[in-house]
């Protein structure tokens, strides 16, 4: 459930927090006053995009959090699997969005936009003002369906996708491989071209690395002699003035001094130890000195050793462990090329083996589809009369698509009749757009009654209705707030009425700046706020009277849902 919104910075928002409660909280507002700023808000928390032109004139960046209750298992063993921590039931969604970036948390961890995306499909659904035109879209039918056919299809969606990924990966291995045999031996020559190159250089991990140095060494061989001949020279015993010599004069000096004071015996041995040190250095360094043989041949083979591989490396990659996997895989071609026809046969076997699966998941999953079809549409039309679609006829049709899809081979489309005596017709056909909005609700009341999704969003799903067929949406708005927390921006009294709590979002101007508030409206409140939505130039006592009597006849059909 979700328990706050948290909004910083947002279009018209400075700062807004809000706390909702179970079961139907109503959001009502003049037009213009930042309603849709705050679904925004929403949308962008759950991994939206989001214009950053949103961001408040000012400010540097924008913040939009969600604070939810999760009791669901399911969604906490998904957020466990995504390796997000999770203290009790408290689940907390935000993002931070600046000019340059922005960043994604769930629960203080940074996730991507698409974990938060799959987080926020488990804790909420979110209906748009325009979302109903998504039905005119044939294929969203499908994904209907078989959301209401979740259970009885259990785990045969991921085995069906999976098969179907089988099978595409023969059939483009298959449609790729049509060449003819001169095609076919000019590949293998070239291929053993390239292998023969890679194979006779004899190529070891590291081996560039190792060569690049002995390289550096030899490139610079005369200067490193001279230089370490003079370090050796100033740190020896061969000359008057070199560290060595003076050294051992300095030690002659105090064991001529220490007799008078015998403190000086601990500076000799500091002396001591210093000269022994510097003998030992001058001793390695001469010793490393006479390892340094640069001869002109060893020079010249890792020369032209390091332009082979450097070569290779332009070729087949750029490093030794890119060319010798190349090698490896050039290798499998070429094995496969020169056993083409019997590779061949082994890829049809494959594919059609392949097919075969995916051909008996479809018609498994179809059969399925084709049973529960049946409930769905019964459903749908209860549903729909509830909506004020007097005598209303809901069908699916399921036909053969004309290939396999990831979804099996079915064709799914959503059919009506809304009138007495019609034939049912595509819903682009027949429906007009507040039609579509009734049908788009009655699929969300459907589908909220086996979804285990706690949070229902509707942004305006009033839009083209009024009369009675308004009250018939506000009576389904109730019902499904009776069995999951409900959300919803209107327009509409009707809705307005059955509000659990109403929240009032109004746009106010401090300072010549205009700013979004929202708070929570009390019962007097609320019925100005529902004989405002009922119109009028002015709020008179009797507008009052019947947004008072509308609220009372509200409160009477929720108890009534509350005994069903």
């Amino acid at each position: 459930m979700l328990l706050g919104v948290h909004v910083k910075n947002l279009a018209l928002i400075d700062e807004v927090e809000m706390n909702f409660e179970d079961h139907l909280n109503i959001m009502t507002g003049e037009t213009g006053a930042g309603k849709s700023v705050l679904m925004g808000a929403v949308n962008m928390a759950l991994g939206g995009r989001v214009s950053k032109d949103m961001i408040r004139k000012g400010t540097d960046y924008a913040l939009a959090e969600l604070f939810f209750s999760v009791t669901d298992k399911r969604v906490l063993e998904t957020l466990k699997d995504m390796e997000i921590p999770v203290e009790g039931d408290s689940v907390i969604i935000s993002r931070r969005m600046t000019s340059g970036r922005s960043v994604s948390r769930i629960n203080g961890e940074i996730v991507s936009a698409a974990d938060v995306r799959k987080a926020g499909q488990l804790l909420m659904d979110i209906h748009g003002q325009h979302d109903h035109q998504s039905l005119l879209d044939k294929s969203r039918h499908l994904v209907i369906l078989d959301r209401f056919i979740r259970e009885p299809l259990g785990d045969r969606k991921e085995r069906l996708e999976k098969a179907y990924q089988q099978y595409m990966h023969y059939k483009e291995l298959f449609d790729a491989q049509a060449m003819n045999n001169e095609e076919r031996l000019r590949q293998i020559s070239f291929l053993e071209f390239e292998l023969e190159e890679i194979e006779d250089a004899h190529l070891t991990p590291g081996e560039d690395e190792q060569l690049e140095a002995d390289y550096r060494k030899m490139v610079h061989g005369r200067q490193i002699i001279e230089g370490l001949s003079q370090v050796h020279q100033w740190t020896g015993y061969d000359d008057a003035a070199s560290a060595g010599e003076q050294l051992g004069r300095s030690l002659k000096n105090f064991y001529n001094l220490e007799d008078f004071d015998e403190e000086l015996t601990g500076l000799r041995e500091q002396l001591e130890n210093i000269e022994s040190l510097l003998n030992d250095f001058n001793r390695d360094l001469s010793g490393y000195m006479d390892t340094l043989n640069f001869d002109d041949q060893d020079f010249k083979d890792t020369e032209e050793r390091l332009d082979l591989i450097n070569r290779l490396k332009a070729k087949y990659g750029g490093s030794i462990e890119n060319i010798l996997d190349y090698g490896k895989k050039k290798k499998e071609e070429l094995e496969r090329l020169r056993g083409y026809d019997e590779w061949l046969d082994q890829l049809k076997a494959d594919m059609a083996s392949s097919e075969k699966i995916l051909k008996e998941l479809s018609k498994e999953v179809s059969g399925i589809r084709k049973k529960y079809a049946q409930e769905l549409e019964k459903q749908m039309e209860n549903s729909l009369k509830d909506l004020n679609f007097l005598q209303v006829q809901f069908r699916i049709h399921i036909a053969p698509s004309e290939r396999y899809t990831k979804n099996g081979c079915d064709d799914v489309e959503f059919l009506v009749s809304t009138n007495p005596g019609e034939d049912v017709k595509p819903l682009g056909q027949v429906a007009s757009g507040g039609e579509l909005s009734r049908i788009m609700l009655g699929i969300k009341s459907v589908l909220a009654q086996i979804d285990e999704i706690p949070t229902l969003i509707f942004d305006e799903i009033d839009t083209g209705i009024s009369g009675r067929t308004a009250q018939k949406v506000a009576e389904k708005m109730a019902y499904i707030g009776r069995s999951h927390q409900v959300l919803c921006i209107t327009h509409l009294p009707q809705i307005a009425a059955m509000a659990d709590r109403h929240y009032l979002i109004e746009k106010n101007v401090y300072d010549e700046h205009a700013k979004t508030e929202i708070r929570e409206l009390s019962g007097e409140e609320q019925i100005h706020e529902i004989g405002r939505l009922m119109g009028g130039a002015e709020i008179t006592q009797m507008i009052l009277d019947s947004a008072a009597e509308m609220k009372n006849m509200a409160e009477q059909f929720r108890l009534t849902c509350l005994k069903k």
